[in-house]
């Protein structure tokens, strides 16, 4: 089944391209969202004179991407987490949770969006990559760190603005 891209797909091709898909893909998939539509001459007409619409489209999705990252490009994200004995992660940590961590922030990342390539099971510091485009990859810094420290760090904090303003 030939289709023409509405849209630049993953692993399949450009806005404009003409691909040759498995027809289940294209009827379930590709159709029904709207990122193609079949190869024909007509379609291929048509499909010509709605380019510079769909590229404006794609163009201003790739700006806000391009802005987005920008924020995020050397943002570091302290995640605290439970933490057992020999410093070992009670669970680990998850794309939902540092999308949390990054909505906390004020900067919303779908969490289909966050890139791990394997489950964070320790403390540390671990690049984390964001796609927020086909074209845009942005990566943050995330430090896990334990709750008791953060806590610590907390509760003594406070302690020392009382202190400045009496002086």
């Amino acid at each position: 089944m030939k289709i023409i891209l509405r849209a630049d797909v993953e692993n399949l091709g450009r806005l404009g391209d003409v691909v040759t898909v498995k027809p289940g893909f294209g009827r379930n998939y590709l159709l029904p969202q709207g990122l193609g539509m079949l190869a024909s001459q007509a379609n291929l007409k048509a499909f010509e004179l709605e380019r510079k619409k769909l590229q404006a489209r794609m163009d201003a999705l790739r700006n806000a991407a391009a802005d987005i990252a920008a924020k995020l490009e050397g943002l570091v994200l302290a995640i605290p987490m439970r933490v057992g004995e020999n410093d070992k992660l009670y669970g680990s940590v998850t794309t939902a949770i540092i999308g949390d961590g990054l909505a906390a922030q004020g900067i919303e990342v779908d969490r289909r969006r966050i890139l791990l390539d394997s489950a964070i099971r320790a403390l540390g510091e671990y690049p984390v990559r964001v796609r927020l485009h086909a074209d845009v990859t942005a990566e943050i810094l995330v430090k896990v760190v334990s709750e008791d420290k953060v806590n610590d760090v907390a509760e003594s904090a406070p302690a020392e603005e009382p202190e400045a303003a009496a002086e």
